[in-house]
């Protein structure tokens, strides 16, 4: 944060109004990047009911025993169909040896992507997420990411949000610690007066089912 700091007197702003973001990580393996798919598109409450559920459905999280629970059983923790599949697919390369955790440490960040997402379900958000919080890789900026484009136009104060190419421009400044910058942006968008996680309808969709 103190590379940030010097380097971009808008983050040495940033840093005396909110202060420093916590640090997050996730576990490596299939486990990690399944936690990553349960994220998608869901509140961060309800993904942390689902991955609890999941968890205990699935204890060793290793892709057989995924594979070995059927459509229903993944449903009810709160997976949606698509999801299923995703786990599915990507337990499968696993198994087959299309997608190798064990040699994501000798790849740089691009062709370590490409190789996640061979997966059904794995785009480069869900990748980028996994190796900047499961393999601590410390110049990831998820370009894509809508909470990110949002602190971005903030802290620059832009007349207009930047698109994924504006935003990775801006970033070139911050590297090689660019996952360090989208820590402190999440962290910073999330002390904006607008924050507000809204109920999104697999939320509501998943308080039905647990009751």
């Amino acid at each position: 944060m103190r590379y940030l700091a010097r380097a971009d007197a808008d983050f040495a702003r940033v840093l005396k109004e909110v202060g420093h973001p916590v640090r997050r990580e996730m576990p490596t393996g299939f486990g990690g990047l399944m936690r990553s798919i349960v994220g998608q598109q869901v509140s961060v409450h309800a993904a942390r009911s689902i991955w609890l559920r999941l968890e205990a459905a699935v204890p060793s999280m290793e892709p057989a025993e995924f594979l070995a629970q059927n459509d229903e059983q993944l449903r009810a923790v709160g997976l949606s169909g698509a999801k299923v599949r995703y786990g599915r697919s990507l337990a499968t390369d696993v198994v087959e040896g299309r997608i190798d955790f064990s040699a994501l440490d000798d790849l740089d960040d691009a062709a370590a992507i490409a190789m996640l997402t061979q997966a059904k379900g794995i785009g480069p958000w869900t990748a980028e997420i996994y190796l900047m919080f499961a393999h601590g890789r410390p110049d990831i900026m998820p370009g894509l990411d809508l909470g990110l484009v949002v602190a971005a136009q903030h802290l620059k104060r832009l007349r207009k949000r930047p698109d994924a190419k504006r935003l990775l421009k801006i970033a070139e400044a911050w590297r090689p610690w660019r996952s360090a910058a989208a820590l402190l942006l999440w962290h910073y968008r999330r002390s904006m007066p607008d924050w507000g996680p809204k109920p999104l309808k697999e939320d509501i969709k998943v308080g039905k089912k647990a009751k």
